[in-house]
């Protein structure tokens, strides 16, 4: 456009109008088209005309160079006298054009990023448009977005065109382009959820206190009402379940336990092992452990399959649980003093008086810290820092003991289990064949007259 620029009179005046317009016609075009700043793209040329008249003419002079906003007229300065924009000329005027062409896409890239940056930690919806290395590519029509092999759902599979909801983990600029990564298996994505589901979590009514997730297993929420005539896993759930049961298809079919949260660690984790009855829940508060004991026949539901339910719960609450009978809680509280009287570096009465004092695990001990035991028991730094070390390097060695006991127990609960289903298969197949013989024979159908022989 810059060639079209007059070389003298009137003509130069009426052109340099013309090209003024088409300057602003060009501006107001990508603005409207690309949602670029007007102010960026007249910046964005200015600069290009002065980096051309820099390779034309070289660093002689302070040059200046300015388009009028109006009327888009082109002014430049040399050292502060004014200069013919047309001696610019072809080459100068080229690269130009170059420069704006890459200020411009700059500038675009520049207001994708603003607007996806924006959306950080929030759901977009797109289609999927091709795959790479692994990656989901998921066109969101001004941009493409990223969803890399370990942000996916093991258990979901797409192909191109179809719709996807994901959550915005990350966004950067990448040279000319803007890198937007998303995530479908992010526990945020099912809180965004949520909130588009259920009106009273957007009314700060119901609040989400927490969320844990396996993603296309599990997902544990726990909900809190502010308003006690508001319930927070009604409001959750919906009508019918209409509510949950969008987001359940959204993730394809994944569970999710609705859990009513409680500053109250019983109670809230008595209800995080929902539906699972619960005996009694034994809290150590100093090292954050809790002893959860269930009836026999609840103990495997409480644990869930391969201890999903107990690990989910365990994140969800920021305890650690232990699940055990009452049977083996009172051996293991029983081993647990055994191990406080085999402690060989403390004087004389300590042991007692330190089960007197409901300090009854090696846990327990190393929580406390060595100064505990030289304020209140009269230790010396010495014996107190072996106490520790010993307690700390012991119960390593009985939490691993225990654990390799439990695996054994489960391993000979499913061997034995494994033996009655096979005894009661053969049993089945033996009761079978003898109902077999016990049937009379069919007798044979006379041979017909005229038969063939």
């Amino acid at each position: 456009m810059f060639l079209r620029l007059g070389k003298n009179g009137a003509s130069d005046e009426a052109r340099g109008r013309m090209v003024g317009q088409e300057l602003l016609r060009l501006v107001d075009s990508i603005h409207r088209d690309k949602g670029v700043s007007k102010e960026i793209l007249f910046e964005a040329i200015e600069s290009a005309l002065l980096t051309a008249s820099r390779k034309r003419w070289g660093p002689h002079g302070e040059l200046t160079v300015k388009i009028n906003r109006i009327t888009g007229d082109l002014e430049a300065y040399e050292d502060g006298r004014r200069i013919d924009p047309a001696q610019f000329g072809r080459i100068a005027a080229q690269t130009a054009k170059q420069v704006m062409i890459q200020k411009v896409r700059e500038a675009e890239r520049d207001v994708i990023f603003g607007e996806y940056e924006a959306k950080i930690d929030t759901l977009v919806t797109g289609t999927v448009q091709r795959f790479e290395k692994g990656s989901i590519i998921i066109n969101l029509g001004r941009a493409e977005a990223m969803a890399p092999k370990q942000e996916q759902v093991f258990s979901e599979q797409y192909r191109p065109g179809d719709r996807v909801r994901a959550y915005v983990v990350k966004v950067q600029k990448k040279g000319q382009k803007v890198l937007i990564i998303c995530s479908r298996t992010h526990p945020n994505l099912v809180k965004e959820l949520f909130a588009l589901e259920v009106p009273e979590i957007g009314d700060r009514i119901v609040e989400i206190k927490g969320i844990v997730r396996e993603p296309g297993h599990r997902t544990k929420i726990a909900v809190y009402s502010s308003d006690p005539k508001v319930d927070a896993i009604g409001a959750c759930v919906g009508v019918r379940g209409t509510r949950i049961r969008n987001i359940v298809e959204e993730l394809g079919g994944e569970k999710i336990d609705i859990v009513r949260w409680s500053d109250s660690p019983d109670l809230f984790i008595r209800n995080a092992l929902s539906p699972a009855e619960i005996t009694a829940v034994e809290l150590d508060r100093e090292t954050q452990h809790a002893r959860v004991i269930v009836p026999e026949d609840q103990l495997s539901l409480a644990i869930g399959k391969k201890g999903q339910n107990v690990r989910l719960t365990a994140k969800l609450t920021h305890w650690h649980i232990d699940i055990m009978t009452e049977e083996q809680a009172r051996r293991i509280r029983e081993m647990d003093r055994a191990e406080i009287y085999k402690i060989p570096c403390l004087p004389e009465g300590v042991h007692e008086k330190l089960l007197l004092n409901g300090i009854v695990s090696l846990r327990q001990i190393v929580a406390k810290g060595a100064d505990h035991f030289e304020t209140m028991y009269n230790l010396s730094a010495e014996q107190a820092s072996t106490l520790i070390e010993y307690a700390r390097k012991r119960e390593e060695e009985v939490q691993a003991e225990r654990a390799a006991a439990l695996t054994a127990q489960a391993e000979e609960k499913q061997a034995a289990a494994a033996l009655a289903a096979s005894a009661e298969q053969a049993l089945a197949q033996a009761q079978a064949a003898a109902a077999q013989e016990a049937k009379p024979e069919k007798a044979s159908a006379p041979a017909t007259e005229g038969s063939a022989t």
